[in-house]
This record gives structure tokens, C-alpha cells and sequence, in this order.
């Protein structure tokens, strides 16, 4: 007979173990559901944030980040704006897209939606005729819209090792940020180009830097059109080659003492032109015979003293660009020099000027040699300044005064004046005019050579002069190779440090390292 020594324990003791097994359940229960609420919660939340907080842009040039100039025009905006890309849905451009996301996070008054052109084929045709292709934008408010081809959003080359187009630089934030300020301008500036005095065409990569500022670009030839168009908020003339009838001359005058703007670019010429300097000299400022060379090596390029890398003064014209770390570069530059007879009205600013360093040759045509001679008149020269002169109606205000002072003879002195200072307040304007020294300042070439800073320039003081608040003109980003402006004097310093200081301190270095291992 088998008999179990093993006795059972009651149930009762037991239980006490089964409430301990039970109690630590339910609190990992309870914290695992604590914990996937939480985990919920913080991807509801970070759903909610804007793109540019979740998604970091690791492209090599940032080319869907948002620089501050197109911050200030989201956060200036007070109407509605909406972005639409026509894209079929699966085949948007990826760095499009993304760009277009983060314009819609900057402020509420942006929208941005994505049209099937399958499903919306008549949605494009609302706003233009033309056939646009897949990934173009279309910028709509309520006062105007404005169409960016596909093309427009990405630069190309041709590379000429394979013969074949590269795309070389995406210029989305330009475009789209110039679109959204093209929709919401009340009016829209323009610019006459003076044509008819073999005058340089205005290069294109300019040209477009000038249009996605806004402001529209026209030709102008005054021996047809007789004066310069009511509408235009500003004049160029680009280095005529050849002087202005007596008629034109007038006409640019006449314009200019009405409160109007001119953007003038001189360059060196052997030929005579009395009426195109006279227009100057009414404003203060000749252009000196001969060329500017600069003597510090640190202010020209290329181990040339005829390309200057001029110092950017601080004005109105030249905007932020002389508070950057940004270049101009101007080749065959000239002096403009101030006139003692200019009028007490006329104000003259310098915008680009050399060092003490540089000295003027008058006749370069004949010159021995790049360096400083005895005759040669020293710096620093002014090579480009801003003009301005108060139009008022102040007279003629005067004038209405007088006449009511008399034939009314109800007012009071001081009424009347309060009326005539209005008046003249109303009727006030300003004329601005750029002087700039170079013929060779508004090429693409020139420009390249320090990564857009002479555009930049450009548009800064178009803004000015056509009354914009802010240049909002963005460069494209390049998706090549970058290259770095150095000055002669760099150039100079890092082949000391390549060629001799890097190789003695590593022998130096080397001969320490020897001695050391062999006294052991």
C-alpha cells in the first residue's frame, strides 16, 4: 500500500501568492497602456508640426531649406496665397514637393495643393494657354496668379566633355518666393532699357535676376518714342557706346527732374559724348578720363589690378549686401568724382569705393605698366554712387497762398501754411539715380566670379529706386561643384602655407620624432 508523504497546502495559503502574481499584472497592464498612450499622443503631436521641424534637409546644398528673405515675405503676407503643383499623383518631384511643403508651414495665409492634370484637365487652362508639364506650379491670390514652368525651376548646361545637358542648379525657393510677391503687389514696377546708342544688351542671367524681383523689363528707343513712358518706375542705360541726340537728352532730363529714376553704367571709351556727361554733371558727378588700378592685392583678383574688388559702403542702395560676406567685382573700373558746383539739393552717396591704395592711370591706352607711377593720381576713388534730389511743388504752393491770401482774405496765416506744407508733402517726390563705373559690371561671367554678388547689388538698388521695401531676389542653388573667390593676397598666403611652411613643419615635426626615439 502506497502511502503519499506529500501533504496538499490548503487553498487558502495560496491565495496571498496569486494575489501578488495578480497585482503585478494589472500594474504592467496599467503601464503598458500609459506608455502607448503616450507613444500615440507624442505621433499625433509630432504629426501636427511643420515639416521643417520633423524632416531635416541633408541635401548637400540645402535645396529645400527657406532662407530668411522668404520668411519675411511669408510673414508680411495679409491675403491668401495658394501654391498648386500639377503633378500626376505618384510622380511628384520629390525636392519640389518637399520645398512646397515647408512654404505652406510658414505662415497660414500659404496653402499648398497638388492637381492631378488626369482627373483636372481644365484646371491649368484657367490660368494659362499654354501647355505645362508635369511638376509646374501655379501661384494664385485673389488679385493675379502666375505660372512657373517646369523648366524655369531647374538651370542647365550643356557640358561639353559628353556633349549632353546637365542640370546644374534648382531654383525653386527664387521662383516661388518671387511669385508669391508678384501676386500680392498692388502695382508692379517696370524698367526701360535705353536701346539705339550701341548700348550692352543686358545679360540674361541679369535680365532674370531682375524679373524675379518683379519688375518688369522693356525696351526703349527715345528717337521713336520721344520721351520716357509715364509708367516707368525706372531707366537703365547700359554703357552706350555712341552720345544722345540733343532731343534725348531732353527727354532723359525732363523725366529725371519730374521725380524720375536712372540706373547709368559707364565704361571706358575713347569717344566723345558731351550730352551723356552733361546728363551727369546736372547731378553732381563726372566719370575721371583713364582707369582705376588698386594697390593692395587684397581688393583685385587673378593677380590683375584692373579687377577690382571694390569696398561696399552702407546705404540704401546697396541694402544688406554691405553688411554680408559677399563681393563685387568690377573689371576696368572708373572714378566718379563729386562736382563743387553740384546744387545743395543733390546728394551723393558712395556705393562702391577702392582703397587708398589704388591709383588712376588717365591714359591707359599708352601705359607702360600696371604699377604706380609718378603722375598717377592716388585713391581711394568712388567707382559706383547713389543720387538723390527732392522734387517738391513747394513754390507753387507758395504761389496758391499768396493768391488766396488775397482774393479770399478769410484764412489765417497759419491755416493757409498748414495747407500749402500738405500740399507740398502730397505732391513731394524724389529723383534717385546709380552711377556705376564698369561696362563689363552687369555679365554673367563677372557675376559668376563671385557667386552673384554683383546681381545682388543690381537688385538692391533697383529695389530701391523703384520703391520696393526689400530686395527679394534669391539666387538659385547650385548642384555642381562650388568654387571659392580668393583675392590675390589669399592666393598668395596658401601657397606660402602649401609650398613652404606645411612641408618645413612636417620635417621639423619628423627630425623631433627621430631625435626623441633615438636618445631612447
Amino acid at each position: 500500500m502506497n502511502i503519499n508523504l506529500k501533504s496538499k497546502k490548503p487553498a487558502n495559503m495560496l491565495r496571498p501568492k496569486n494575489k501578488k502574481l495578480l497585482k503585478k499584472g494589472s500594474y504592467s497592464l496599467a503601464f503598458t497602456v500609459v506608455i502607448l498612450a503616450i507613444a500615440v499622443f507624442l505621433n499625433l503631436l509630432i504629426g501636427e508640426l511643420p515639416s521643417s521641424a520633423t524632416k531635416i534637409d541633408v541635401s548637400e546644398n540645402k535645396l529645400y531649406s527657406i532662407g530668411d528673405e522668404t520668411k519675411n515675405v511669408a510673414s508680411s503676407l495679409t491675403e491668401d496665397v495658394t501654391l498648386y503643383l500639377l503633378a500626376e499623383d505618384g510622380s511628384e518631384d520629390a525636392t519640389l514637393n518637399e520645398l512646397l511643403t515647408r512654404y505652406a508651414d510658414l505662415s497660414s495665409h500659404i496653402k499648398y495643393e497638388k492637381k492631378d492634370p488626369v482627373l483636372n484637365p481644365s484646371f491649368a487652362s484657367s490660368y494659362t494657354d499654354e501647355d505645362l508639364a508635369s511638376n509646374s506650379v501655379i501661384v494664385v491670390s485673389d488679385k493675379r496668379s502666375k505660372v512657373i514652368p517646369y523648366s524655369d525651376l531647374y538651370e542647365s548646361s550643356v557640358n561639353y566633355q559628353t556633349y549632353s545637358m546637365e542640370t546644374t542648379a534648382f531654383d525653386g525657393e527664387g521662383q516661388v518666393t518671387s511669385a508669391i510677391a508678384y501676386v500680392t503687389t498692388e502695382d508692379l514696377p517696370i524698367l526701360y532699357t535705353l536701346t539705339g546708342h550701341e548700348e550692352n544688351d543686358l545679360d540674361s542671367s541679369m535680365q532674370s535676376a531682375i524679373e524675379k524681383e518683379n519688375i518688369e523689363v522693356q525696351e526703349l528707343n527715345l528717337l521713336t518714342a520721344g520721351t520716357v513712358p509715364e509708367d516707368a518706375s525706372c531707366l537703365m542705360i547700359n554703357a552706350p557706346q555712341k552720345d544722345f541726340s540733343d532731343d534725348e537728352t531732353s527727354a532723359i532730363l525732363t523725366y529725371l527732374q519730374n521725380g524720375g529714376h536712372a540706373f547709368l553704367v559707364s565704361g571706358y571709351t575713347t569717344t566723345e559724348m558731351p550730352n551723356y556727361h552733361s546728363i551727369l554733371e546736372q547731378y553732381g558727378v563726372s566719370i575721371e578720363k583713364g582707369v582705376v588700378l588698386e594697390g593692395d592685392n587684397n581688393h583685385y583678383v587673378s593677380g590683375n589690378p584692373l579687377y577690382l574688388v571694390p569696398e561696399i559702403q552702407s546705404c540704401d542702395a546697396t541694402g544688406s549686401l554691405s553688411g554680408s560676406n559677399s563681393y563685387v567685382l568690377m573689371p576696368i573700373g572708373q572714378s566718379i568724382k563729386t562736382l563743387d558746383s553740384k546744387s545743395d539739393d543733390i546728394t551723393v552717396t558712395d556705393m562702391l569705393t577702392s582703397t587708398s591704395s589704388a591709383y588712376l592711370k588717365a591714359d591707359p591706352e599708352n601705359m607702360e605698366s600696371l604699377s604706380k607711377e609718378e603722375n598717377d593720381e592716388s585713391g581711394p576713388f568712388t567707382l559706383a554712387a547713389a543720387i538723390t534730389e527732392a522734387i517738391g511743388s513747394g513754390s507753387d504752393s507758395e504761389e496758391e497762398t499768396e493768391t488766396e491770401t488775397i482774393v479770399e482774405g478769410e484764412s489765417s496765416a497759419s491755416q493757409v501754411e498748414a495747407e500749402s506744407e500738405t500740399e507740398a508733402a502730397e505732391d513731394a517726390k524724389e529723383t534717385r539715380l546709380v552711377v556705376l563705373a564698369s561696362s563689363q559690371f552687369l555679365t554673367s561671367n563677372t557675376d559668376s566670379a563671385v557667386s552673384g554678388g554683383n546681381t545682388k547689388l543690381l537688385t538692391n538698388a533697383l529695389s530701391w529706386m523703384c520703391g520696393q521695401s526689400s530686395s527679394i531676389s534669391i539666387p538659385s542653388k547650385s548642384m555642381q561643384l562650388s568654387y571659392l573667390t580668393l583675392t590675390s593676397a589669399n592666393v598668395n598666403l596658401w601657397s606660402i602655407i602649401t609650398i613652404a611652411v606645411l612641408p618645413v613643419l612636417f620635417l621639423v615635426t619628423g627630425g623631433v620624432i627621430w631625435l626623441k626615439r633615438r636618445k631612447k
